[in-house]
Order: structure tokens, then C-alpha cells, then sequence
């Protein structure tokens, strides 16, 4: 009896053991891992400080967050790791695009430079032609009287100064004439106060001087007076006709000088501003080919057509033989000074829709540079601010450089933007590990994986957001699994896991 319960107190201590064994075998797993990751991080350091003196460390980076830049080595802020170096030699390694000669040749692929050229931005416009409004003269009676000729009788006639519009019969003009040659017959001299007021009354009342001798020449007062053009032009407005009764002040007729006419222009409001007082200009019309007429800019009207967002200028151009008409359309050169300002050929600038890029050749390798654009002529695009004098460019085929469907991902990654590629575009990288916690409804599962190389990632523990949550719900806790993550098109560009599935422990 006594064996039995001796038999029976073993058997029980041995049930304990086991028992505690177990317990402590069921968290075994988990100090491997801290225990490999402690190793890792140790490798990260030594290989850190032994890269450090060999090879030159440009900076160090989280490789999850890589667009975040450290000057010294360090732990990660956001995630529990070690930060990773960056090498000069594997910074030149990785940006840009190589493409070797041979290959630029047979693909017909042409460069230039950014060269420092004279930038002349003349602006063309389009204006019309109108009357220069200082050459506009009118013929007026300055009494009242009847037209008892007309001798120019239809608007746009040509006339010439001094020539006789019309004669007038004028009652007072006829009295003041015979009152003047009284005033000559009574008086012993010329000079007399009478005589003179006598004629300045004639004056007043639109004599000239040519009639006026011709009157004390014949002694004669004449029953009709002549209006006479003051300029030479055309007849633009007629305001009698003849046996029309006509008033003091009257406007009878319009003449127009032609020799110099004004061509009123519109400017955008954006080109505006290269608009000077002065400047030259030429214009021509499309009735008259190849004839082109000079001018300058004499005024820039103070306003802004609020329909057209335009400016008015106003240029004075000669017009010798009356060749441009009032009303025509003319289109017009104003030149703009010349300045000095790194160029482009125009064909060598790539507009992405956000941004404006120009491929550069660097050290054998292609990069995307992005530029500031600013006037475009003669085939050149000045470069306001990207781009250094003597930098080589691609001018033609630099869509061969990388697909046209992938320009706006793929320029941003050759010169580091931070513009982020489609989803589509982001690679996936495969990662094996055994699941520590999860949570189906959120979505989220914690990972403690081996390295993945792709990612330059050592071994760790951390949280996904899986794409596919009902593949969760064949999993649990304890499973080792394989999966494949991908980085998610976010500012942050965070990783997530696109498929996992459960595999046979290794």
C-alpha cells in the first residue's frame, strides 16, 4: 500500500512539471523573436559604423518612410527598428535612368543645352485702323446766311487748304463789306480808328486776308463770300447743301488729314505689362500683302476692359498715300527689349499636368529636373529656375526615356518628388512570418516576419492593414503565414498587405 501512494505522489509531481513545462514551452516562440530581433538591430549597428568608415553615408532613413531624411544613425520614430544608411555610391546607383550611347543613337534620341541667349518677347496683337482724331478740322459760317454753291458736294472727297468749299450769300457779311469800303472813301487815311474796326468786323465774320485785298482792290462789296478748308484731307462729314439756309456756328463740314493715322491695339491683360510709351511697332493689313507700316506706341489708355480683360494702346503710324483706310484690321509687332536668360529648346519641355520637367543628362544617367517656365519664342522656353547654363538636355525622345502612361509616377521617382505613383505601379514584395494579434473587423493584423530583403527590412514585429479582411477569418493567432505587401499611394506611403495566406511552418 505504501508503494501505491509513493507511486501515486510521483506520478502526480511529474503531471506538475509537465504542466509548467508546457506553460513555459507555449511562450518559448515568442523570446525567439525579441532574441533575433536584439541580433538584427545589433547587425544594423555594426554594420552601420562599419559602413561609416568605409563607404560615405550620405544619411539614414526609416525604410518604411523613406522620403523622411536623418543626419545621424538612430532609432526609427515610426517604427521599432534601427535607422538604415544611405550611401553615396548607392544614391548615384539608384537615381535616374542610364541609356548608353549606342542605344540614344538607334532610338534617333537628340540633346541641347541650356544655353544664356538674347530674349527678345515681341508681343503680336491685333488692332484697327482709325482717324488720327488732332488732324480733324471743321469749315464753319460764322454768320447767317443761304448756300448759293456747293463745291464739294459728296462725303470722302478729296480736298486741299484753302480750296472753296461752298459760297455763301450773307446779308451782314455784305453790309459789313460796304460799310468797310465807306469807312476807306471817308477816312484821309488807312489808318484811321474807324477803318480799322471796320475790317476787324470783317475778320470776325470769317473774311480772310485774300479776300479782303481782293475788296479794296475792286472797291466792290461781293454778293458772295467763300468758305475755305482749313487742312487738306477728306471730306468726312457735310452738314449743307446748297440753297440751305445756313447758322452762325454751324458746322458745315468735316475734313479729315489722312497722312497719319491711328492704329488702336488690345493687349491681354497677362502681356500688358511689356507695353511702353514709345515703342516700336509694325502692322500690317491683309488687303495690302507685303507692305508693313511703321510706327510707335504714343499713348496706353488707363483702363481695363472688364468683358475682354484687355488694354487699349494707341500707336501713330505714318500713312503715306492714304494706304491704310479708318475701320481696317491690322495686326501688329510691338518689340519688347532684349535681356539676356537661360533657354531651353521648346520641345525639350514636358508638361505634366501638376508640374513642368525637363530631362537632364548627368553623369551618363538620365534625371527628371523640375523647372519654372516663363516666355516662349523663337523655338526656346526661358528658364526662370530649375536649370544651370551648360546642362545637357534631352530635346527629342525623352517620352522613350519612360512610358508616356507612367510620366507622372515615373518623373517623380527619377528626381525624388513627391509625387506618388499609381497604385497599380507600386511593386509587391513577399514576407513570411507567424501572426502575434489581430483584429478581423478593423482589419489589422501584427506580424512578427523575417527580413525582407526587397525593403531592406531586418526582422521585426509590426501592424498591416490588410486589404482582403475576409481572408482574416481563416486565419487565428499562432499561424504562420505568407504574404505580399505593397506600399499604399499616401503621403506617408504606409505599407499594407494585399494577400496573405497561411503556410506550413519552416
Amino acid at each position: 500500500m505504501k508503494q501505491l501512494v509513493a507511486f501515486v505522489m510521483i506520478a502526480a509531481a511529474f503531471a506538475a512539471g509537465g504542466y509548467w513545462y508546457g506553460q513555459r514551452g507555449g511562450h518559448a516562440p515568442a523570446t525567439e523573436p525579441v532574441t533575433a530581433k536584439a541580433d538584427a538591430k545589433a547587425a544594423a549597428r555594426a554594420s552601420a559604423k562599419a559602413g561609416a568608415g568605409e563607404r560615405k553615408v550620405l544619411y539614414w532613413h526609416d525604410p518604411m518612410y523613406p522620403q523622411q531624411k536623418f543626419d545621424k544613425p538612430g532609432r526609427s520614430p515610426y517604427m521599432s527598428m534601427d535607422l538604415v544608411p544611405v550611401y553615396a555610391d548607392e544614391q548615384a546607383g539608384e537615381g535616374g535612368v542610364a541609356v548608353s550611347a549606342r542605344v540614344r543613337q538607334s532610338l534617333g534620341m537628340r540633346m541641347g543645352n541650356a544655353e544664356m541667349t538674347e530674349l527678345r518677347q515681341d508681343l503680336v496683337a491685333v488692332g484697327y485702323v482709325q482717324a488720327d482724331e488732332r488732324r480733324i478740322a471743321r469749315a464753319e459760317v460764322r454768320t447767317q446766311g443761304w448756300v448759293e454753291r456747293l463745291r464739294v458736294r459728296a462725303v470722302n472727297d478729296p480736298v486741299s487748304a484753302g480750296q472753296v468749299l461752298a459760297e455763301i450769300y450773307s446779308p451782314e457779311l455784305l453790309q459789313a463789306q460796304e460799310e468797310y469800303l465807306l469807312a476807306r472813301r471817308m477816312a484821309q487815311g488807312a489808318d484811321e480808328p474807324l477803318v480799322r474796326a471796320a475790317r476787324r468786323r470783317l475778320e470776325l465774320l470769317g473774311m480772310g486776308g485774300t479776300d479782303l485785298a481782293r475788296l479794296e482792290q475792286s472797291g466792290t462789296a461781293s454778293r458772295r463770300v467763300p468758305l475755305l478748308a482749313p487742312i487738306s484731307g477728306v471730306l468726312t462729314e457735310l452738314g449743307v447743301r446748297e440753297g440751305a439756309m445756313v447758322q452762325a456756328g454751324m458746322p458745315a463740314f468735316t475734313l479729315t488729314d489722312l497722312s497719319s493715322v491711328w492704329i488702336t491695339v488690345e493687349v491681354p491683360e497677362a502681356q500688358a505689362a511689356v507695353l511702353r510709351q514709345g515703342q516700336r511697332a509694325s502692322a500690317t493689313v491683309q488687303t495690302l500683302p507685303g507692305q508693313r507700316f511703321e510706327g510707335r506706341v504714343d499713348y496706353i489708355y488707363p483702363e481695363l476692359n472688364a468683358q475682354t480683360r484687355t488694354v487699349k494702346a494707341r500707336i501713330v503710324s505714318p500713312n503715306p498715300a492714304s494706304a491704310l483706310k479708318p475701320g481696317m484690321f491690322a495686326n501688329v509687332l510691338l518689340a519688347a527689349s532684349l535681356r539676356k536668360a537661360i533657354t531651353v529648346p521648346t520641345e525639350a519641355v514636358i508638361q505634366t499636368g501638376t508640374r513642368t520637367v525637363v530631362i537632364v543628362l548627368e553623369n551618363d544617367r538620365f534625371r527628371a529636373a523640375t523647372v519654372k517656365v516663363g516666355a516662349e519664342t523663337e523655338g526656346r522656353t526661358e528658364i526662370l529656375a530649375g536649370l544651370k547654363e551648360g546642362e545637357p538636355v534631352v530635346a527629342s525622345g525623352q517620352f522613350l526615356i519612360d512610358s508616356e502612361a507612367s510620366l507622372r509616377g515615373a518623373l517623380a521617382r527619377l528626381d525624388g518628388g513627391a509625387a506618388p505613383a499609381p497604385a497599380d505601379a507600386a511593386p509587391r514584395h513577399k514576407g513570411r512570418g507567424r501572426i502575434t494579434d489581430m483584429h478581423i473587423v478593423k482589419g489589422h493584423v501584427e506580424i512578427e516576419h523575417e527580413a525582407i530583403p526587397a525593403l531592406k527590412w531586418p526582422a521585426m514585429t509590426m501592424e498591416f492593414v490588410v486589404t482582403d479582411k475576409p481572408s482574416l477569418r481563416a486565419l487565428k493567432r499562432g499561424d504562420f503565414v505568407e504574404f505580399e505587401v505593397r506600399a499604399r499611394p499616401t503621403p506617408d506611403n504606409e505599407y499594407v498587405i494585399e494577400r496573405i495566406e497561411r503556410k506550413v511552418a519552416p
